[in-house]
């Protein structure tokens, strides 16, 4: 992490993170652009390249940032009691929409990183990645699959319901009008009705 860059002022901080999130996020890393980051933050190329020797620096400390912060907020929701697949994918999204209401495009940057090919930036995040996979796996490990439909496949619903979520939180977060709570409403509606089919 980038200690010098939390000296500055919170608000200013977020201006920042928020800019380079939906930048990186929508573009993915190799057609990111610095001179969209700084515009949409309203701060200098100079005063970015302060904090962050350079484009992969900055993308690095918002990944290691952005999995940190996400974890953090499933920790808070998520009980080791907690076996119920659904409800456990309920309180992962619980932690995510409160995610995106400070940082709306923390959840499709995070998203578009396992998709990311550009190799430097896939090896310079690839052992803070590897953490964030690891705990996600070790959540739904909690499952009681037993409680499953029997024709339903572990894999394949767990499959089937992060490609949902991810597809929804693509299609919302590229409208002009996106809001956290609009998609939070609709993936609650799909989870519901994951419930329905496969239990």
């Amino acid at each position: 992490m980038n200690d010098k860059f939390f000296d500055l002022k919170k608000d200013k901080q977020d201006r920042i993170i928020n800019a380079a999130l939906q930048v990186f996020a929508l573009n993915g890393y190799r057609h990111a652009s610095t001179d969209d980051i700084v515009k949409l933050a309203s701060i200098s190329k100079g005063l970015l390249f302060h904090y962050f020797e350079s484009k992969l620096g900055l993308y690095v400390f918002l990944y290691e940032y952005s999995s940190r912060f996400m974890l953090l907020e499933f920790s808070r929701e998520i009980k080791e009691t907690d076996n119920d697949l659904f409800l456990l994918m309920k309180k992962m999204e619980t932690g995510r929409m409160r995610v995106l209401k400070m940082y709306p495009y923390m959840r499709r940057f995070l998203d578009m990183a396992e998709k990311e090919e550009w190799q430097a930036a896939v090896d310079a995040v690839a052992e803070a990645h590897k953490n964030y996979e690891d705990k996600i796996r070790n959540y739904l490990g909690q499952a009681d699959y037993s409680a499953l439909s029997p024709k339903a496949s572990r894999e394949k619903v767990i499959k089937c319901v992060e490609y949902t979520l991810k597809g929804l939180t693509e299609d919302f977060s590229s409208r002009a009008d996106f809001k956290p709570e609009n998609l939070e409403t609709e993936i609650d509606s799909y989870l519901q009705m994951f419930v329905a089919v496969f239990q």
